[in-house]
Formats: C-alpha cells, sequence, structure tokens
C-alpha cells in the first residue's frame, strides 16, 4: 500500500437546506445538503448560492475530529433540480421576485420536472399558472436567465483565483459580457472596476498568455504607477523618466532596453487621451488627464472668480460695528481685516489652528450678507464636518457632495449642480477645506456662480487630503489669493490645555503633559502590552466614569495600521471587549473582519453610487472615505448589513462592498481629518520617522473636542514634536493659478 492512497473524487449532488457558514470575501462555506432525503455536510468554496439552489459537487468525504464527517468541495457548479420538490424549492428560494411557496408550488404541480425548460424556452406559458400575470411570468424568466449568466461568469473569474466579492463587482460592471470583455483585454478592468488593480489584472493575463511586452499591459502599468502615486503619496503628477523608471521596475524590463518602448506608449496614451504631459522648467510632468482637468479647471475657476466677482454693496465698518454690539463682543483686528476681505475679493482663505476665531468670522460674514438678501451656502468635506459647521453656525450645512446633488441617474455618477446648472448662492463658503482633493474641490468651484464668492476656512497645518493635490497648501503658495493668518487664540479655559497644546506642538514645543489640567493626560509607559491593556480599559471603563461619557464618544487614533498599538490590533481587541461574540446578534466575517451588528465602522473608499436614506425623509447616492457609523442589523442570508452613519445617513452594504468597510474603534489618523470627538486617545510609542511627525500629533490633539489622553512614552511624543517632515506632493495647481494670470507654462502635444 502506498503511504499516501490517490483520493478517489464522487460526485454529491442536492438541493442547498441550509448555509450554516459563509466567508463572504473567499466564497468559503459550510452547507446542508439535502441528498435525496439524506442531510450531508459540504465544506469548500462556493460560487454566490442560496438556500434551495441544487447543486452538482465533485469531492470526497473525510471524517473532521471535531464536526464529524463531511464532503469536501474541489469543484461545484449550480445543476437544475432534477425532481419536482427540488425544483419546487428553487422556485421559492427567493431569487425570484413574487415567487413564493404557495406560487412555486402551482407552477410545478402544471409543469412538472419540465417546469425549468418551461422557463427558459416559453415563458409565456407560465401566464396559464394560477397567480402568474404575464408580466410576472417574464419577470420569472429574466430572473432565471440573469442568475443563470452570473452564476457561470462568477465560476468562471473564480478560476481565475479572483475573491468572491471582486468577481461580484466585475459581473455587476459588464454583466453578460464579463468573459468577452476580460478575453479581448483583462487589463480594461484596472479603468473600469473599483478594487481591481494592475497586479489583479496582470495576473489574469498572465494566465490567459498575454505577452509581456503587450501594449495593453504596459499602457495599464503606466495608470498604475500615476494612480499609485496618487493613491499613496496624493502626487497629481511624476516626471516622465520617474514614470518610465517605475514601469520598467513593476514589470521587471530592463530600464535600457526596454525604456524606450515604455517612452513610446506614454505618448500613445497622450494621443489617446488618457495622458497629458506638461513642461515645467526642465521637468515633463506626467499627468493622468482627470488629475489634469482636475487640477487646471480648479485654477481657471479660481481666477475667474477673483477677476468677475460682483460687487457686494455693504457699509463693512457699520455692520461689523453693529454685529459687535448685538453679541456684546469686540473682535480682534485680524479678524475684521479677515470680513473685510471676504467681502471685497471673489476668493479669501481664512486659516488658523483652533480657538482662534474662525467660527465667530463665519457668524459675522454670514449675518452681513443676509440683511443684504445675499443667499449663502455652507458646506464640508465630510459629513462629521457639516455637522460641526451646522452647529457652530445654527445654519444648514452640507457636505460637498450633498450641495452639488450627486446623482446617478443613467448609471453613471454625476453632480447636477456644475458649470452648465450652477448655485444659487452669492457666496460659498467651505469649512475644513484642507480636506478637499483636487476632485471634489474642483466639482465645487466649477458650481458657483458666476459673479459668485468662495470663502475657504481651514487650517493649513492640518494633514493634507487622503486623495490627490494638496488644494490649501497650492492655493496658500500662488500668492494671488488674500490669505488671513488668525494667530490669536480665543477659545480657552484656564484649566484647559487640548487649545494651548495643540498650538504649542503646532510650534515645535514640547507639550504639558503633567496631569495638573482637567482636559489632557499623559500615560507614560514602555511596555506595549500595558499601553493596549491601558488603552481598552480607558474607553471601556475608566473615561466614561471620569468624564460621564460613553464608550461611543471616546475614539482611539493611531499612527500607524500595523503592530500591537496599530489599528488593527487595537481594532481587534476593542471588539473583544466592547463586542464580543452574541448569538443574539448577526455576524458575518469578510476577509480578516469579523462584523457584528452593533460595531463600530468606517468606510474607507468613495463610492459614489451607494444609495442612502435618512429618518428625516432624505435620500441620496454616496458614501465616502472617512464616513464612521455603526452597523445596525445584518442578514446572514441575503447577505447584507445596514449601517447608520453619524449624521444619520442609513446605508445597505451587499456582499460585493463588504471590503469598503472595517472595524473603527480605532483608526488612523489620517483618516480621523475633518472629525471631531468628546475624547480621543492617541497612541505614541515608536514608529516609521516619515509618519511619527509634528503634524500627525497636531491634527489628533486637534480632534477632541473635550479629552486628550496620549499613551506612549515621552521619548515619542518629544520625537514627533521635533520632527518637521512634511512628504512634498507634486503638484501644479499654483502653477497653472500664476499661469492663468501671467502665461508661463506650455502643453506638449
Amino acid at each position: 500500500m502506498e503511504l499516501f492512497d490517490e483520493i478517489q473524487y464522487e460526485i454529491l449532488k442536492g438541493y442547498v437546506e441550509e448555509i450554516v457558514f459563509r466567508n463572504v470575501d473567499n466564497g468559503y462555506c459550510v452547507v446542508n445538503i439535502n441528498a435525496d432525503g439524506v442531510l450531508e455536510t459540504a465544506v469548500g468554496v462556493f460560487p454566490p448560492i442560496e438556500e434551495g439552489e441544487y447543486l452538482e459537487m465533485k469531492g470526497y468525504f473525510s471524517v473532521n475530529s471535531k464536526f464529524g464527517e463531511q464532503f469536501n468541495v474541489k469543484e461545484c457548479k449550480i445543476a437544475r433540480p432534477e425532481d419536482k420538490e427540488a425544483i419546487m424549492r428553487y422556485l421559492a428560494s427567493g431569487l425570484f421576485a413574487g415567487v413564493g411557496e404557495v406560487t412555486a408550488k402551482n407552477i410545478v404541480d402544471l409543469y412538472g420536472t419540465a417546469t425549468l425548460d418551461v422557463i427558459e424556452n416559453a415563458p409565456n406559458k407560465l401566464a396559464s399558472v394560477k397567480g402568474v400575470s404575464l408580466k410576472k411570468a417574464m419577470a420569472i424568466y429574466e430572473a432565471y436567465i440573469v442568475h443563470k449568466e452570473q452564476q457561470a461568469t462568477i465560476v468562471y473569474l473564480q478560476s481565475y483565483e479572483i475573491s468572491l466579492n471582486l468577481a461580484l463587482r466585475i459581473y455587476k460592471q459588464y454583466g453578460e459580457g464579463t468573459r468577452r470583455i476580460i478575453e479581448k483585454n483583462p487589463y480594461q478592468m484596472v479603468e473600469d472596476v473599483d478594487g481591481v488593480g494592475f497586479i489583479t489584472a496582470d495576473k489574469i493575463a498572465v494566465k490567459m498568455g498575454f505577452d509581456q511586452y503587450s501594449r495593453f499591459r504596459i499602457s495599464a502599468a503606466i495608470c498604475h504607477v500615476l494612480q499609485e502615486a496618487a493613491n499613496r503619496n496624493g502626487h497629481t503628477y511624476l516626471p516622465r523618466g520617474e514614470v518610465v523608471y517605475e514601469v520598467c521596475n513593476l514589470l521587471r524590463m530592463e530600464l535600457d532596453e526596454y525604456g524606450y518602448l515604455v517612452n513610446g506608449i506614454i505618448l500613445d496614451n497622450v494621443v489617446m487621451g488618457k495622458i497629458v504631459i506638461i513642461e515645467q522648467g526642465d521637468t515633463e510632468c506626467v499627468f493622468l488627464t482627470r488629475f489634469h482637468e482636475n487640477e487646471y479647471g480648479i485654477a481657471k475657476c479660481l481666477t475667474d472668480m477673483m477677476k468677475f466677482a460682483a460687487p457686494i454693496d455693504l457699509n463693512v465698518d457699520v455692520d461689523i460695528d453693529q454685529y459687535q454690539k448685538s453679541k456684546r463682543m469686540t473682535l480682534h483686528e485680524g479678524q475684521i481685516d479677515a470680513i473685510k476681505n471676504c467681502v471685497n475679493y471673489g476668493v479669501n482663505v481664512i486659516t488658523g489652528g483652533p480657538g482662534t476665531g474662525k467660527t465667530t468670522i463665519i457668524n459675522c460674514i454670514i449675518n452681513m450678507l443676509k440683511k443684504q438678501g445675499k443667499r449663502v451656502a455652507l458646506c464640508a468635506p465630510t459629513g462629521r464636518a457639516s455637522k460641526r459647521l451646522s452647529e457652530a453656525t445654527g445654519e444648514d450645512a452640507k457636505t460637498i457632495h450633498r450641495l452639488l446633488d450627486l446623482d446617478f441617474t443613467g448609471g453613471k455618477g454625476h453632480f447636477n449642480y456644475n458649470e452648465d446648472t450652477r448655485l444659487q448662492a452669492d457666496v460659498v463658503i467651505v469649512d475644513e477645506v484642507s480636506m478637499c482633493d483636487e476632485y471634489v474641490f474642483h466639482a465645487l468651484a466649477r458650481s458657483v456662480k458666476k459673479g459668485g464668492r468662495l470663502i475657504l476656512v481651514g487650517d493649513k497645518d492640518q494633514l493634507p487630503s487622503v486623495g490627490a493635490g494638496n488644494v490649501l497648501a497650492d492655493i496658500i503658495s500662488c500668492g494671488l489669493i488674500p490669505i488671513n493668518y488668525l494667530t490669536r487664540i480665543y477659545r480657552q479655559s484656564d484649566d484647559s490645555l487640548i487649545v494651548d497644546n495643540a498650538h504649542k506642538v503646532n510650534n515645535g514645543i514640547m507639550p504639558t503633559i503633567d496631569n495638573k489640567s482637567k482636559d489632557f493626560f499623559f500615560d507614560s509607559q514602555i511596555d506595549t502590552a500595558v499601553m493596549l491593556k491601558n488603552v481598552i480599559d480607558l474607553t471601556t471603563k475608566r473615561l466614561p466614569a471620569f468624564a460621564g461619557i460613553t464608550s461611543k464618544d471616546i475614539q482611539v487614533l493611531c499612527p500607524t495600521k500595523k503592530g500591537v498599538l496599530g489599528v488593527e490590533n487595537i481594532n481587534v481587541e476593542m471588539q473583544k471587549a466592547l463586542n464580543p461574540p452574541d448569538k443574539s446578534k448577526g455576524e458575518i466575517r469578510s476577509g480578516a473582519n469579523i462584523f457584528r451588528e452593533g460595531d463600530k465602522i468606517i468606510h474607507t473608499v468613495n463610492n459614489y453610487q451607494m444609495e442612502w436614506y435618512s429618518d428625516d425623509g432624505l435620500s441620496g447616492s454616496g458614501v465616502f472615505n472617512g464616513d464612521i457609523g455603526y452597523i445596525v442589523a445584518i442578514d446572514k442570508s441575503a447577505p447584507s448589513m445596514k449601517v447608520e452613519f453619524d449624521d444619520g445617513r442609513i446605508a445597505t452594504y451587499r456582499q460585493e462592498n463588504f471590503d469598503e468597510l472595517t472595524l473603527a474603534y480605532a483608526i488612523s489618523i489620517h483618516k480621523s481629518q475633518g472629525s471631531e470627538f468628546p475624547a480621543v486617545i492617541i497612541t505614541a510609542y515608536g514608529g516609521n520617522p516619515y509618519l511619527m511627525t509634528r503634524n500627525l500629533l497636531y491634527t489628533a490633539i486637534t480632534r477632541a473636542k473635550a479629552i486628550v489622553v496620549i499613551e506612549g512614552t515621552k521619548e515619542s511624543v518629544a520625537k514627533m514634536v521635533k520632527n518637521n517632515y512634511t512628504a512634498k506632493r507634486n503638484t501644479l495647481l499654483a502653477e497653472f493659478i500664476k499661469e492663468l494670470s501671467i502665461s508661463k507654462l506650455s502643453k506638449l502635444v
């Protein structure tokens, strides 16, 4: 007898009685199968299946020491149910809208085992069944064909080791044309499907036998390099030489031998309109076309606003005086200058740290403009930031996306307010403008009506946007737009240190950490295991008891994702403490994440198509990177999760969107931009010096409304305070603004 006997595969057929477990990311399932009345447990990777479907599986039986005998599935396909009971279960499985057990029984009673042939080849005959109209008959036919095609396509995609979630997303994009498109050019997915990067497409292409020097492959690699530069470093362009080097490195091609080929394909992409090259001094700057359109478009909008702003008839000195008297306050000279600039110029920037009076200026401007009958629109990049702006001003403030009325009519996202249909507001005020990437800011700028004004409010020392560009810094550096710097601190009580310490850090001074204030605390530790335990205790017990708040009011902020004190590990441990397994709660596993009802989550990408509604009757599309909320319901059978965000929006996540969520008991400091929490706990221990920077610590401290706790070492805090490193972003916005005033740049064709 051989040491290892060859496995003898068997065929198991039956309908799905129950899906005991499903990993929605990779398709691994534990399924109870009814095989001719015998219940068998099957385990393995399945295509998308529903209870009631009939499966044909190839595999082998084995005995698991814990769970007993089970069938190990190696191949699985959705089979046509072979008997009347299986067909009836399939029809009543929920795949066909309006078909329940009664209607399914009526259909099968009439057509028996020929039912599926009737649905596929003569669906109009279903109208002879009691309770089935001709319209419903055609709906059943369409659902059957779509489901059959989807199942076959998903199996096809999974053969290329594509995860189930991603396969569903690809099918949603291409539908019945999926195979044709992928077999012609798998790299097309990189441009069309969120979540499909060059690496994934390249693996598929290699399996298909694509030539490694294919123009499709090199072209996709060029776009990938430019997109990754934007995603990772915020660059809107790369120097041409760097693009060629990175592409050759990615494709493992010798630069000296193949650099000319990459250069040629870059120029081909220019001709096709995918890439723009701008000459800046001795550098040829290579843009993806959309990044160039955004950047140049912003410059054009801002220079037009500066030139064509309609005059506002105000007696500024009198109005400011009246406002001061009505509020029983005295504005500082710098605040008065900022207010006057906002009245006199088409574009203005008001920048300052916490407590420097930005909100006071906004309120005064709103008061003056409304007295003159002017229309003012308030907005911010995120739901949290817009909610804070509403609370601070007493006015309706919206996210930029809601202000511009993001819409997906016709299947493609667009803003209903744009250069053709402009906002009616005379003045648009944007808070937390440092968070705006160029795509969002361009959409806003081009929607401001002709003659309108734009007031940009933010903190120049905060971290730049997560998306590409560096809008606020570039506008400031161009030197052609009025900038109002606020440095005087107004909001600070005697026993409060949050604002004072934020400004100390920003100025390179060690914060006061003597634990004598009511709102700023430092817990000095060197053992990461002890720090982790303290973070959990602070969140679950100590801070709630001390401040009379709940754990939901506390946000843990981390400089890094990895390590004992990184976002990922803290989330795992916090979930154990705050939301442990509970049979009464729904639970879904997706990749490395386990999601439970009640979990705090954060959305990690921009999804402009996701629909939402709120209890006050509003509805719309768009959930964005950094939106935080809670899972309020889980449906394992669908599978789906319902999430309610902090601003009241409620969205339902289907299987293909689960990877857009992650736990948010702890989040990165970058993800916290624009948010404000009653209490924050900041981990500060070791880390890459390119990450552990002054403005990172400054940003974290300024996220706290009432309490800051730093958990770490004084050495780490001191290093961050001293480290004034700021990664430079490749952008040309400032140069474009100058060009539109004095033409300097020339475009290569």
